[in-house]
């Protein structure tokens, strides 16, 4: 058996470090390590509890609207009030837009470039590959970043300003949007579909939602998605990096009559989420204390980096469980019929689930701006009381995102946030159980002579890490 150290990765928000014990050309152990401490959590304690709405978003500079709209939910549940029902549409249209982005930006720029490298050159598709993907030249990549930058007007429109608008508050959202912007918008929408019907599908989107099994899936050909397909099949990716088949999701999305996305945890069948049932564990992260429900969690780090510790990522669990969370565990809790034949993952089936929920989010975002009405009131004045407990939890594009907020005497007394890859990168627990992706590489092939197995990246680029967000 042999030890080989993967890191660091490019193509990666943040700092990102895997140990792996290699036996007989596979993965047979990973511990992943979060080496960059930041501190967020306590750089919140002692301010003034709207301070959470501009400080949160600057954790990340890809998922800020997501961090956005979790601070202004949990305020919202220190003050026991709901969002203006308009409000709560055009922040969920900032947010979907936003995660649209993100996933456009994964498979693009981050996930597919690796098919260009030589490592294939012997593949039929590598030279598709290349023309495609090869990175700050291929035309997909190219395509992808002028068609993103059209979405982000919308953003703009909305949002005042991205990354961290301020737009999104507790009580709506600040702007309000005129009848000639809702125009704008949905032509912009339109623009938007034409790039994905015509680049990334190479068909209309109803006909990738209307897929029902990966059967299904496999008969694809079309597209920049095709291609992906025709790779996956010829690599195996749907049988490499496959999870547990634990998924959640909080919901994404919420509206006046319930989220747009449904939650839930799905283990073996659907059942409600109960957030009561999270504990983060702190046995194997460079954290002091015991471990606790987020609501009652701190954060202090061990300078002397002790061992059992490896992380400076906590271990959320779901009733002393792990859990993958991101685009396919929403949309295998909302129900897809194609997500379902997908439950557990894999390589292929993280990227397939973040493709359908671009597919369905273009359709649900036409929906929203139709339905805008420019007449009606966007946000109440909402008063923070000097005592109180809220909760934020929201769906960002990697998954489910929570912040937990202690208002004592008119100022922070406790800010916990547990974001989506500190949900699939964490460590072990204290019963050694280890985290998503610790356990999803175990059985990656290795290649002899590899110092960093192209396949390792292929199953940890699945999960789309932001590991400025794990450790905040």
């Amino acid at each position: 058996m042999s030890q080989l150290i993967v890191g660091p990765f490019n193509r990666v928000e943040g700092d990102l470090e895997v140990r792996l014990a290699v036996d007989e050309g596979r993965v047979s152990a990973a511990h992943v390590n979060a080496p960059l401490y930041r501190g967020f959590e306590v750089m919140l304690l002692g301010k003034d509890p709207r301070d959470a709405l501009t400080i949160t978003p600057r954790i990340c500079g890809i998922c800020s609207i997501s961090q956005s709209a979790a601070a202004a939910f949990a305020l919202a549940g220190v003050a026991g009030v709901k969002p203006a029902p308009m409000g709560a549409q055009v922040a969920a249209l900032l947010h979907a837009a936003e995660n649209t982005a993100d996933h456009l930006t994964h498979f693009n720029l981050f996930f597919m470039p690796d098919f260009a490298r030589q490592d294939y050159a012997d593949r039929d598709w590598h030279a598709r590959a290349v023309d495609r993907f090869t990175a700050a030249q291929g035309g997909a990549v190219r395509r992808s970043v002028e068609a993103r930058t059209q979405l982000f007007h919308i953003i703009g429109t909305l949002g005042g300003k991205w990354p961290h608008t301020l737009a999104i508050q507790p009580g709506g959202v600040t702007r309000t949007p005129s009848a000639s912007e809702k125009v704008r918008m949905a032509a912009t929408l339109r623009g938007f579909r034409r790039y994905l019907e015509e680049v990334v599908f190479g068909a209309p989107l109803e006909d990738f939602v209307a897929l029902d099994s990966v059967e299904a899936l496999r008969g694809w050909s079309t597209g920049d998605a095709g291609l992906f397909f025709e790779i996956a099949e010829d690599l195996g990716l749907a049988d490499i990096g496959r999870g547990t088949g634990r998924h959640m999701s909080f919901g994404a999305y919420p509206l006046e009559d319930g989220p747009a996305i449904a939650p839930g945890v799905f283990d073996s069948g659907l059942a409600p989420v109960d957030p009561a049932r999270i504990i983060e564990d702190l046995s194997h992260a460079w954290m002091r204390g015991e471990a606790a429900h987020p609501a009652a969690g701190m954060t202090v780090p061990g300078e002397d980096m002790a061992d059992p510790g490896y992380s400076w990522c906590k271990a959320p669990r779901y009733a002393g469980q792990t859990i993958e969370v991101g685009a396919l565990a929403r949309q295998i809790v909302d129900g897809h019929p194609l997500a379902r034949d997908m439950v557990g993952g894999g390589v292929m089936g993280r990227v397939a689930g973040r493709l359908l929920e671009i597919a369905r989010l273009q359709g649900i975002m036409e929906h929203w701006v139709d339905t805008l009405d420019v007449n009606a009131r966007f946000m109440d004045r909402v008063t923070i009381p000097r005592e109180g407990t809220g909760v934020g939890l929201v769906e960002a594009a990697r998954g489910s995102l929570g912040h937990w907020i202690r208002v004592e005497k008119g100022v922070i007394a406790g800010y916990q946030i547990i974001a989506p890859t500190t949900w699939n990168f964490s460590p072990r627990d204290a019963g050694g159980g280890p985290g998503p992706l610790e356990a999803a590489l175990v059985g990656t092939p290795v290649r002899e002579g590899e110092v960093s197995p192209v396949m390792v990246q292929h199953v940890v680029r699945s999960f789309d890490p932001c590991m400025v967000c794990t450790v905040h």
